[in-house]
């Protein structure tokens, strides 16, 4: 007679967590659904367990950082038109509107893409260089320095090319205060007036842009905005003076009100100048 078949123990089947849910399907005891408010779009709210916060889902949790580097990695790959929140969304795994818990709308994503590019420049040469090497030396190494960035993402210079600066005196691609506290100090440490430095960091933004945006453009760059708008979120305006960070940065404080000066219209001609200038030595020789 065949021995009858045996009944698995209720202790071998798979423990329920706290909420009685399953934890290999996420049905409840009586088989129901998960509930609603546990999930934002598509993404999968995380939960705290054993005294950590960890996610149900197999992608990582997003984050403002993580949606950033996605972002640019979009730009990078097809250019700034492709980026909008339902591909970014889609590349994350994620509804575009779960995006929005971590990013105030399209004004805030561009300008987070253009501060983590402009945040990887060295603006610090360190024992590399010092006030010994020249001035030369140092705005070679700098100009160096930017157009690596634009060999890296050359589809992403266009938005720190044209995104607003936080006030109207930072002029791109040298758009940080970081980055021009740096450059000033650096040409001052060298033997500049401070008037000096101020109308090199000019006269020196203005090539670069000139010239790395002829770059970009060859290497494929986009410049017209999107067909689709990343969002309905408003643009937002330039910020003021006022609310800038300057006491961190002493040089750009005291050097602000002629930084301010508007001389667009003289360096233009100045410039021109120089080029032909530069022009008739070549075709004299």
């Amino acid at each position: 007679m065949p021995s009858p078949r045996s009944t698995p123990p209720e202790t071998s089947r798979a423990p329920r967590d706290r909420t009685g849910r399953d934890p290999g399907t996420g049905a409840d005891a009586g088989g129901g659904e998960v509930a609603a408010d546990e999930v934002v779009g598509r993404e999968v709210v995380g939960r705290e367990v054993g005294g950590r916060e960890v996610g149900d889902g197999a992608a990582p949790r997003l984050s403002r950082e993580r949606i950033i580097d996605e972002a640019i990695a979009l730009v990078d790959a097809e250019g700034v038109n492709a980026l909008t929140m339902r591909r970014l969304g889609g590349r994350l795994g994620v509804e575009a509107m779960a995006l929005y818990r971590y990013v105030n709308g399209r004004e805030d994503l561009l300008e987070g893409v253009v501060d983590r590019l402009v945040s990887t420049l060295e603006i610090d040469p360190g024992a590399r260089m010092g006030p010994a090497d020249g001035w030369q030396a140092f705005l070679q190494w700098m100009a160096h320095t930017v157009r690596q960035l634009v060999l890296d993402h050359p589809l992403a210079f266009p938005l720190i090319a044209t995104r607003h600066p936080a006030a109207p005196w930072l002029r791109p691609p040298l758009r940080s205060l970081a980055v021009v506290e740096a450059f000033l100090d650096g040409l001052l440490r060298r033997g500049f007036t401070e008037d000096q430095a101020v109308r090199a960091y000019r006269t020196f933004t203005s090539f670069l842009l000139g010239h790395l945006l002829l770059e970009s453009a060859a290497r494929g760059a986009q410049f017209s905005g999107p067909e689709t708008p990343l969002d309905e979120g408003s643009a937002s305006l330039p910020t003021s003076d006022a609310a800038l960070p300057l006491d961190r940065f002493p040089t750009v404080a005291r050097l602000s009100p002629q930084l301010e000066e508007d001389h667009v219209e003289i360096e233009f001609e100045v410039a021109l100048e120089s080029l032909l200038e530069r022009m008739d030595l070549e075709l004299s020789q």
